[in-house]
C-alpha cells in the first residue's frame, strides 16, 4: 500500500494510535514495552511520516463520511447570500439555527468544526516536537516539520476566520494543566499563523512527488500567506499599506500553476489535482482492505430531482449574478461558469446534444417552468456515480484563480487598478467572457472583482469571508431578504460551550 498521505488511505489507523498516545500515555507510570506510546512511537522517518498523516487527516473533517458535508458546509456556506437552505435541511435544527443566525454557543455543528481543527493542531504539534529529535535525513526532516507547520497554520487560519478570538495551541499537550489557556487577541493569532507559514515556505517543495500528491507545497504556503496578509490588512488599517505590500509579494511567489480551461472537470472527479490546483482535499474509490475514503457530499448537495437530499440550493441572487452581463460570452450564452456551477432553467440544459442534465432535459428532470435549480459543483460526472451512496470527488481548497483575483484585489487596494485588470481578465477569459477595459477606476475594478469572486467560487465557501473583509455582510444578506444577521453577534461564531466548560481560562 503506497504511503500517499493526503489520499487518506491509512491515516485513520495512525490517527487512532496518536489519539490514544495524546490522551493518556504521558500520564502513565507503567507501560507495556510492546505498546505504542508517544515516547516509543517516534523512532524513524517512517514514524514521522505516519504522524504527519494523522495531522493531514483532520482536514475539513474529511475522515468522516457524514461530518464532511454536514459540518463543513452548514457552518461555512449557510451564512452566504449565494446559498439557500434546502427543504430537507429544515428538519435539522442546528442547521436552521446557522442559516437564521439564531444559534447559541451550544450549537453542535460549529462545536465539531472547532474540535476537528484543534485535533489537527494537536497532531501537527506532536509532529513538530517529536520529529525534531529523530535521527534522519536533514532535508527530509525539514520538509516534514515544514508540512506540519503549514498544517498548524492552516487549522488556526480556519479558526480565526470563524471565531473572533481563538486559543493559540503551539505546544504538544502532555498534561492537563496545559489545557487551560486563554484566548489570544486577533493580532496575536494572525502573527502566529503568518510566522508558521513563513517558516514552512523555506522547506516545502515546489512540487510534491506523485505518491504524495495533495500535500503542502511552497505554492500553497505562499497562497495562504498572501491571503493572511490581505485579510489582516483590512483589520489593521494602521499597517494596511505594509501588509498589502507583503501580500503582493506572497501572491507573486506562487508559480508553476495555470488556469484549467475545463472548469467543471476540477469539481466532478475527472481532473483531480489539475494544473490549477494549489491545495486540494483528496478522496479515492480504493476500498482495498476495508478502506473507505469517499464522501456523501454529492447527495447532500443534489436536489431531490437528482436523487439527492436537497440540503443546499443556489440562491436567486447567484443565478442573477451569473446572468448579470447578459449573453456576451464567446459561446453566445451567459458566463460559462453558470453552466458548470449549477443546473438551472436555460435552453442549454434542455439541449440533450449539449448534455442536458445527465442525459435528460431540464424539463424532464425539474419540470418545465419550475424555476428549480441545483448546484452542479461537486456532483460526479456520470449518472451512475451520482446514484452511488458515496463518491470520491476531490475538493479544491486553493486554486490559482483565487490567487489571481486576490492579487488583483491587493493591487487595486494599493491604487493600481491598471495592474489588477489583466489578472481579472485571465479569469474571465477562461469563462469565455470578454476582457475588461484597461481604463477602469479603482472603484469600478473593486466592483468587478466582487462580481468575479461570486461567480468563480460559488459553493467553495469563500463568500462570507469576502463579504466580512469588505464590511458588506449585512448589506448582502438583507438584499436577499435575510434580515436577522447582526454583525455584532454574527460576524463570528461564539466560542463553543464545550470549550468554555473545559477551559478554566475562558469565561
Amino acid at each position: 500500500m503506497k504511503k500517499n498521505i493526503n489520499t487518506l488511505r491509512w491515516i485513520i489507523c495512525i490517527a487512532c494510535t496518536l489519539s490514544t498516545t495524546l490522551s493518556c500515555s504521558d500520564r502513565l507510570d507503567l507501560s507495556s514495552p510492546d505498546k505504542l506510546t508517544s515516547t516509543n512511537f517516534w523512532r524513524n522517518a517512517e514514524d514521522a511520516e505516519a504522524g504527519l498523516a494523522a495531522a493531514y487527516s483532520q482536514l475539513e473533517a474529511a475522515t468522516d463520511v457524514w461530518e464532511f458535508a454536514e459540518v463543513k458546509f452548514p457552518v461555512e456556506a449557510y451564512r452566504e447570500d449565494i446559498c439557500e437552505i434546502g427543504s430537507d435541511a429544515l428538519n435539522y435544527q442546528t442547521w436552521v439555527e446557522l442559516y437564521n443566525f439564531t444559534y447559541t454557543n451550544g450549537n453542535s455543528q460549529f462545536t465539531s468544526y472547532w474540535s476537528k481543527a484543534y485535533k489537527g493542531i494537536t497532531y501537527a504539534n506532536q509532529v513538530i516536537e517529536k520529529t525534531a529529535a529523530i535521527e534522519m535525513d536533514a532535508t527530509k526532516k525539514g520538509q516534514i516539520i515544514a508540512e506540519a507547520r503549514f498544517l498548524r497554520a492552516y487549522y488556526h487560519l480556519k479558526l480565526i476566520l470563524n471565531w473572533e478570538k481563538i486559543i493559540i495551541r503551539d505546544q504538544y499537550i502532555t498534561s492537563e494543566s496545559q489545557i487551560n489557556k486563554a484566548l489570544s487577541t486577533r493580532e496575536e493569532a494572525w502573527d502566529f499563523i503568518i510566522k508558521d507559514l513563513e517558516a514552512a515556505v523555506g522547506n516545502l517543495p515546489l512540487k510534491q512527488e506523485s505518491v504524495n500528491i495533495g500535500r503542502a507545497t511552497k505554492g500553497a504556503a505562499n497562497a495562504y500567506l498572501g491571503y493572511s496578509y490581505l485579510t489582516l490588512a483590512y483589520e489593521n488599517t494602521a499597517k494596511k499599506d505594509e501588509l498589502l505590500a507583503k501580500a503582493e509579494l506572497a501572491f507573486k511567489a506562487v508559480s508553476g500553476y495555470s488556469l484549467e480551461k475545463n472548469f467543471l472537470s476540477m469539481f466532478d472527479g475527472t481532473n483531480k489535482n489539475s494544473k490549477e490546483s494549489i491545495f486540494e482535499l483528496q478522496f479515492t474509490d480504493n476500498t482495498a482492505n476495508g478502506a473507505n475514503y469517499r464522501t456523501a457530499l454529492h447527495k447532500w448537495i443534489a436536489t431531490g430531482e437528482l436523487g439527492g437530499w436537497d440540503e443546499i440550493l443556489p440562491s436567486k441572487m447567484l443565478l442573477s449574478e451569473f446572468r448579470k452581463e447578459g449573453k456576451i460570452a464567446t459561446t453566445g450564452r451567459y458566463d460559462s461558469r453558470m453552466y458548470q456551477t449549477v443546473f438551472c432553467e436555460d435552453p442549454f440544459f434542455n439541449d440533450i446534444q449539449q448534455g442536458g442534465v445527465y442525459g435528460y432535459s431540464y424539463d424532464e428532470i425539474f419540470g418545465k417552468g419550475s424555476g428549480r435549480a441545483s448546484f452542479r459543483k461537486y456532483l460526479p460526472k456520470t449518472l451512475t456515480d451520482l446514484n452511488k451512496s458515496r463518491t470520491s470527488v476531490n475538493l479544491p481548497l486553493m486554486r490559482y484563480a483565487d490567487v489571481l483575483l486576490l492579487l488583483a484585489e491587493t493591487l487595486n487596494e494599493r491604487n493600481r487598478p491598471a495592474d489588477a485588470i489583466p489578472l481579472v481578465n485571465q479569469v474571465r477569459q477562461r469563462a469565455d467572457m470578454p476582457a475588461l477595459p484597461l481604463n477602469l477606476s479603482a472603484t469600478e475594478v473593486k466592483q468587478r472583482i466582487e462580481h468575479e469572486r461570486i461567480v468563480e467560487f460559488a459553493l467553495e465557501n469563500t463568500r462570507f469571508y469576502d463579504l466580512r473583509r469588505w464590511g458588506k455582510v449585512k448589506e448582502a444578506l438583507q438584499a436577499v431578504g435575510r434580515n436577522s444577521f447582526d454583525p455584532t453577534k454574527n460576524n463570528f461564531y461564539p466560542v463553543p460551550l464545550l470549550e468554555v466548560k473545559s477551559n478554566d481560562k475562558i469565561n
